[in-house]
């Protein structure tokens, strides 16, 4: 049993909300992400456990660090080995906003019990799990994409594909701490697994017909934010409003887009200094003019998991 738990996209701007799933075998589960808060994390793993009639979770993926995809590791079985790339691993470590948000977000979301617990192994370029006999297929793409530590997760038996982050679906795809390069490098990459079935990391499940279009959408995006950070810099404007300039309606339409504004801030910054990834005390100038635009933080509690595959 393959399942999958999809946050809904609702009307109002929302952030810190993920999508997650699990590979159920003859022998336990295998759990792909957690989520950013207790109360989101324990729902999610009842849900699984009410699905697979209480299966011990025996391993855990996490398809990057950050903190909706993340944060509820702590609250997985202690006997859960956690799986996760190498530079995801590191930056977990050191992210900063475990311990607490800055109140740039309104109100403070509050993650509950949670702590830092990052996986206990961590691998360079792919690793293959076995869940009974189903197997998964850990697969780095080489560069830095969403962020340097992506991963996918594949069963190809099933033609089931875990994208994590480097896939949202219906939402406007963010580039903050990994690279625009690598974004449209992994373009075809992600297009090469021909699954039939897709769990994005956020918005609703995918068919492999729905791909083509989702991934032109990542690439126009991708292009316009490496389009917009020279012009505003000539024009001595931000990266929004230089974006906005561009006159791209997909970037202005209403709803929950997560903050694309972030990929001119990137790209702005490789210009300016070559530097690849944010540092944390960079987030916060960015925060505050993605807020200011898309709205304050919602966390939206969806309840029970879908069948991927029986």
């Amino acid at each position: 049993m393959v399942l999958a738990r999809c946050a809904p996209i609702g009307q109002e701007p929302f952030w810190w909300v993920n999508n997650a799933g699990a590979v159920a075998g003859d022998d336990g589960v295998v759990i792909v992400d957690t989520c950013a808060t207790e109360q989101r994390t324990r729902r999610f793993l009842e849900a699984v456990a009410e699905a697979t009639r209480d299966a011990p979770v025996r391993m855990a993926v996490n398809t990057h660090q950050h903190g909706d995809h993340a944060y509820g590791n702590s609250l997985l079985p202690d006997h859960t080995v956690i799986f996760g790339h190498e530079a995801m691993r590191d930056a977990q470590l050191a992210d900063p906003l475990i311990d607490g948000c800055p109140p740039i977000w309104t109100p403070v979301p509050d993650w509950g019990n949670v702590t830092r617990r990052v996986p206990a192994v961590a691998f360079r370029s792919e690793l293959t799990l076995h869940s009974g006999r189903r197997r998964i297929e850990l697969r780095h793409p080489g560069h830095a994409a969403h962020t340097a530590g992506d991963v996918v997760a594949r069963l190809p038996e099933e033609r089931v594909l875990f994208a994590g982050d480097l896939l949202f679906n219906g939402l406007t795809p963010m580039v903050l701490m990994g690279s625009l390069e690598g974004a449209l490098k992994s373009l075809d990459w992600r297009a090469g697994f021909q699954a039939e079935h897709v769990v994005p990391g956020h918005g609703p499940l995918a068919g492999r017909s729905d791909l083509p279009e989702i991934l032109a959408r990542h690439e126009q995006v991708c292009r316009r934010a490496r389009w917009c950070p020279p012009d505003g810099m000539q024009a001595g404007i931000g990266g929004h409003e230089a974006s906005l300039q561009q006159g791209t309606g997909m970037m202005r339409r209403p709803g929950p887009a997560p903050p694309w504004g972030r990929a001119p801030h990137r790209a702005r910054r490789r210009i300016q200094t070559g530097t690849r990834l944010y540092p944390a005390s960079a987030w916060t100038a960015q925060e505050h003019e993605c807020v200011e635009i898309h709205g304050i933080i919602r966390l939206i509690q969806p309840s029970g998991v879908t069948t991927v595959v029986p």
